[in-house]
This record gives C-alpha cells, structure tokens and sequence, in this order.
C-alpha cells in the first residue's frame, strides 16, 4: 500500500466501518460507541484482515480530543470552573490517591509486580477519559447542569494532576526500578516547580492576553463576511493554541483546547463557533473511539480473565464507590454523587499516555499495558449504560436504603431557611429556580421592584454567598420535592424555573402545583418543539430563548423606524 494513501484509507476504513457497526448496535439498542470500539478492535493490528495506521489513527484522535475539548471551553466560563473548586479540587485528588492505592495493592498482593510497575498501573486507573464524559454529558443533556459542571471540573484537576505525573515520572523511573538513574530530591523538585510555572503561566497568558486577541481575531474574520474563514479561524484557533500549550508550556493538547475555547467564550459569536465546529467535533470524536478499539488485543480475555475482570471492578465500582462516598461526605445530594461516580467509572487517553511511558522507562511489562487497555474499552462500552442506571438505582437506593434517606435528610443548614427568616420570604413570594445568568437578572429585576423571592440553587457555594448578602437561599435540587418544600412553596405566589435543565421541570411543577394548586408558573426553554409540549402539559407561561430575542429585537427595530421617520414609537 504506498504510504501516501495510508491516511485516506484509515479514514475511510475508520469511518466507513464505525458508521455501519455504529448503526447495528443502535438497532440493537446498545450505544453506538460500542460500534465504533468494535471497528476499531477490526481494523487493529491483533485480528486478522486490513490493519489501519495506528500511527496516523492516534493522530486523528488527539484533534478529535482537541476540538472537543474546545467546544467544551466554549460553553465553561471561568466562573463556571472556580464555582466547582470546592469540591472538585479535594474530590479529584482523594479520589486519585484512593483508586492508585486500590491498583498497586491489587497488582502486588495479587500479581506481585514491583512497586514501580504497580503505581504506574494504579494511577492509569485512576484518571477518567474527558472525552468519553463528555460525550456522555451531551447524550443526556446536562453538560451545561450544575452536575455536569462539577463532572467537568473534577476531570480538569485530574487532567493538571496528569501532566504533573507525566513530568516526574522519568526522572523517579531510576528509584522505582525502572531505566535511568536515580534522582535526587532537588531535580525532582526543580521539575516539579518548572511545571506549575509552565501551566500557570499558559493559565495566564490565555486569561489576560488571550481574553483581548482571539475574540478581536474573531471579530475581524467575520467582517469579511465569509463563512469558510470563519470555521477555519475557529478550528485553526482551537488546534494552534492546544499544539502551542503542549509545546511550549507542557500542557496537554486537551487542556490547552479547553482554554482555548473558555477564551474565545468572550465573543459573541461563541454560540457560531460551536455550531460551526460540531460536525468536525463529531467526525473525530468517532474516530477517538475507533483509535481506542485499534489499540485493544482480544487475546487478553482468554489469557487473563480474571485479571481483566479485577481492572474493570476497580474502574467501575472501585473507583466509583470512592467518588460517590467523597461527594456525600461534602454535602451534595444522592443524584450528583451518583452522576459523578458514573462519569468517572472509565479510562482513556490520559491512561495510555502513561502506560505508554511507564513501557519505555521499563517500568510496566507489555502485560500490563494490554489489562489497561482491556479495562479501557471495557469500561467505555458500559459508561453510557453505568449512566442509564442512575435513575433506577436512585429510586431503588430510595424504597430500600434506610442510610440512602437519611443521607437526602439529614440536616444541612443550607437546605432550609434560617428561623429567622423575614415574613416576606415565607409567603406569596417569588420562588425562583436557579441563580445563573439568567437567574441573577430575573432577581435583579425582583429586587428594583421590591419584591421578595426565594433563590433555590444546587451550587453550594452560591447559596454560602448569597447568605452572607442576607438573601433567601435554600440549597439543593429543585427536583427534590423537599427543596421546594423548604422554598415555602406552598405559600408562594409564583414559580419561575430558570435553570436551562430542562428534564426535571416537570417533576418540579408537579412538586408545585401538589403543594399549591394556584401557584403561577414560568419555564426556560431553548426549543420550540419542547416549548410547546410544556405549554400543554404545565398550563403556565413558557419562554422560547430565540423568540423572546426576537421580540425585543423587533421592538427596537419598529420603535428606531418610528422615530427615523418621524413617526412618535407607540
């Protein structure tokens, strides 16, 4: 085959075969990822037949992470991340420590490999794939959710805690078994300091500078009025920017395409550069998956069952149990420690880089490598359907777990009202879900009118903030009938659901009119088809985001003719 061609036939083969693979296990009713893993496991080297370039597979790969990466920093404020530190921060690293500790006492109690091979293994088990989060989050509709949020954020500390990992692992490979030479305590520390100081100051560049010169690129590209410029300047920003971040400042591709889109969020036209780059995001995002599949030898489930079957168990529910226990332990509802714990019950391109590296530094035997990527593909064909169990074993955990109600009753003192709470507050108020951009401007108005309302919001912090202001906050899920319930929304005059979930705003309106038959209710939605099946199913005041822009711009518009022509605006 001459290798000038190599690259269009792994592309045709890689999604060629996805497609029809993709669209069998659909029919099936089983994700379609399953598919594209399955057509990557048939074109690898390891079964028989046509064997695409692995090479070329993993590069198409890394810009499939890349532009999903930067579609995601698109949608990610820096609000959005600092408002989940609290607990992504401690949650990420315990969580990390924990299912490393669970991989090295498996590896050499039970397979007594070196300590060396054994923390190699222990941390590739403990990073989740952001990719396959994401494409999880977007399934079911709750990237932009406060949950969604959290899961995001605790897999950027994981991804930062990587590319530290990543640079100190080379020069302790000598102290651990592996090649090299040992390393005293002050390079160690020198390559550590290095790191912090590359990443914080590609943190800051992006901030400060980056902030300022990619919108105005992007605003001078759309002057020329072409749209081929356009998708080109946005696919060539998120690319140039993650390829500079890792060769410059020793960042990740993925992490630096996460700014990149957090920055290019500034313009205005954010909301164009994300529609522009989704088909492209998805083209490669199939081909991440296929590249995974190429990767994994099926031989390794006949030879090593057993030991297959103890790396799934950790990712799984190891891994899991330990996200879940950390995210009760902070006071977080049932319904986020379980999303978390599904999204972190995975492995992907982090835990190859690093099993990657530990082979070349003689650290992991090729064995190893081959149970990682077997609890890799393994663990990414069940993610979607770990995902689908929430809400049954939610309602399960509910009818039979004694601990499981208490832990959504115990006392927390942000999800009720203080005693000393005004009148006001506690009856024909306002209850109002969700204090984001559009929640905080619906208050505003509130308050220039004098009237008192209820914040009900999930983001623990917010609520700390907004009581130390002196404003009525309860915290927790509207979802939750005892969040309302705390909300005094059997006494209040109106409902106004601000949040833009949109799969629990029934729940919360069947919550509302239970507990107060009259009560006045206002929805949020960005679709017209689901617009109008809340309007038959709710009875009460549905917003379309485009419509309501549409008015108001077409107020303008009529109100500026009259007065252009001399007509008084009505």
């Amino acid at each position: 085959m001459p290798h000038s061609i190599s690259l269009i036939n792994t592309i045709a083969a890689g999604l060629g075969l996805a497609l029809v693979l993709g669209f069998v296990a659909s029919k099936l009713r089983l994700p379609a990822l399953v598919g594209y893993l399955l057509a990557g496991v048939i074109i690898g080297p390891f079964t028989p037949g046509f064997v695409a370039d692995a090479g070329i597979a993993a590069q198409l790969a890394e810009i499939g992470v890349m532009l999903l990466m930067f579609g995601v920093g698109l949608h990610f404020s820096l609000d959005d991340l600092l408002s989940v530190r609290k607990i992504a921060l401690p949650g990420a690293v315990v969580q990390m420590a924990v299912a490393t500790l669970m991989g090295m006492a498996m590896a050499m109690w039970w397979w007594d490999w070196s300590l060396g091979a054994a923390l190699v293994f222990g941390v590739s088990l403990s990073v989740a794939s952001t990719v396959v989060l994401l494409r999880a989050l977007e399934s079911l509709g709750i990237l932009d959710s406060y949950t969604g949020r959290i899961a995001v954020g605790w897999l950027v500390v994981e991804d930062l805690a990587m590319v530290l990992v990543l640079v100190l692992l080379p020069p302790l490979a000598g102290f651990l078994g592996g090649k090299g030479s040992d390393a005293d305590l002050d390079s160690i520390w020198q390559a550590l300091g290095w790191t912090l100081l590359q990443v914080g100051g590609f943190v800051v560049l992006m901030l400060v500078v980056g902030r300022r010169v990619f919108p105005w690129l992007l605003w001078q590209v759309t002057r020329t009025g072409s749209r081929e410029l356009f998708t080109l300047c946005v696919v060539a920003a998120a690319v140039s920017i993650a390829f500079a971040a890792a060769a410059l400042f020793g960042v990740s591709f993925a992490l630096g395409a996460f700014f990149a889109g957090m920055v290019l969020r500034e313009s205005e036209f954010s909301h164009r550069a994300a529609e522009e780059s989704l088909p492209l995001r998805d083209a490669f995002a199939v081909l991440f998956f296929v590249s995974v599949g190429m990767l994994f030898n099926p031989a390794v489930l006949l030879e090593r069952p057993l030991q297959v079957l103890g790396v799934v168990a950790i990712i799984i529910v190891g891994k899991s149990m330990a996200a879940a226990a950390l995210v009760l332990a902070l006071r977080y509802p049932l319904n986020t420690a379980l999303t978390v714990s599904a999204s972190l019950a995975q492995i992907g391109e982090f835990s190859f880089i690093l099993v990657g590296l530990g082979l070349s530094l003689g650290l992991l035997a090729p064995e190893g490598q081959s149970l990682v990527l077997a609890g890799a593909l393994i663990s990414i064909a069940l993610n979607p359907l770990v995902f689908k169990a929430i809400t049954p074993l939610q309602e399960w955990l509910r009818r039979n777990s004694e601990f499981a109600r208490r832990l959504e009753q115990r006392d927390d003192p942000l999800a009720e009202l203080p005693m000393s709470t005004d009148e006001k507050f506690l009856s024909q108020q306002v209850v109002l879900v969700g204090y984001g951009r559009v929640g905080r401007r619906i208050a505003a108005a509130l308050d220039e009118h004098g009237m008192p309302y209820v914040v009900a919001e999930q983001n623990r912090e917010l609520v700390e903030r907004l009581r130390e202001k002196g404003m009525a906050a309860v915290y927790g899920d509207a979802a939750d009938p005892a969040v309302l319930i705390q909300a005094h929304i059997a006494r209040a005059g109106m409902l106004v659901i601000a949040t833009p979930d949109s799969l629990n705003v029934r729940q919360m309106i069947d919550t509302a009119r239970t507990l107060n038959p009259a009560i006045h209710t206002v929805v949020r939605t960005h679709s017209e088809d689901e617009a109008a099946m809340l309007e038959k199913e709710i009875a009460g005041k549905v917003f379309l985001g485009e419509e309501e822009l549409a008015q108001s711009m077409t107020r303008y518009v009529m109100e500026h003719a009259r007065v252009s022509s001399g007509r008084m605006p009505l």
